[in-house]
């Protein structure tokens, strides 16, 4: 695959996937905006700290791949707003369902996921009828024929479900995960309840980037 994002390009990748279906009003992002969407608590793994400086780098460094491109807020205005080119647009070879779609912008956003993790994450960006579908979703990724653009990882000791990483940030060394998995020491699994209380911390925390991203709204429409 042609495409290797950094951490950082990953980060704003998916940031403009995102914020394209849950804030349309607002997008394309600001810079200001893009940076905040990089350093959000909620939905985010690993939780980052950028700066301006250092997003606008990442901006520029996706313009020159053609993954991102600069549009002006309106006119007469001298505010850069930016949109992505990455997937489902006129520029860009990739095409992917609302699904899939949703499924990579996930990835791009907080690395490798379970089917279950994907399927209440996307719970914002796309409807998935259950784990099942989440998982068909990602084995279609990981068989597409233009792909593939995401692979399944080795089982981790202890744990019940594979995990899937996209493959936008280079190939993944499934060997070496394998004797990882191998070596780390078994858990003996998730209970059901430690389980019911993972899916109330996922709830909750799509809740409070829900309100994150009313009071964002807000603040904008009174400013």
């Amino acid at each position: 695959m042609d495409i290797c994002f950094s951490q950082n390009e990953a980060r704003v990748v998916g940031c403009l996937l995102e914020k394209e279906v849950t804030t349309p009003d607002q997008y394309p992002l600001t810079l200001n905006a893009l940076t905040t969407a990089c350093n959000q608590k909620s939905n985010r793994d690993p939780v980052m700290s950028l700066d301006e400086a250092t997003v606008l780098d990442t901006v520029e460094a996706l313009k020159a791949k053609r993954i991102i491109q600069e549009v002006t807020a309106g006119f007469g205005s001298r505010v850069a707003k930016y949109q992505h080119r990455f997937c489902n647009t006129e520029f860009s070879t990739l095409q992917f369902t609302k699904q899939e779609k949703a499924a990579l912008c996930v990835m791009l956003l907080r690395g490798p996921q379970t089917p279950g993790e994907i399927r209440t994450r996307t719970n914002r960006l796309c409807d998935l009828a259950d784990v099942k579908e989440a998982e068909a979703v990602l084995n279609g990724l990981a068989e597409h024929s233009k792909g593939p653009y995401v692979v399944k990882l080795p089982k981790e000791s202890g744990k019940r479900d594979f995990r899937y990483m996209h493959l936008f940030s280079g190939e993944v060394d499934l060997e070496a995960l394998a004797e990882q998995a191998a070596a780390a020491p078994t858990t003996g699994g998730s209970s059901p309840t430690s389980q019911r209380v993972a899916k109330l911390e996922e709830e909750v925390a799509a809740m409070k980037e829900e309100i994150a991203e009313l009071k964002e709204l807000l603040e904008s429409l009174t400013s």
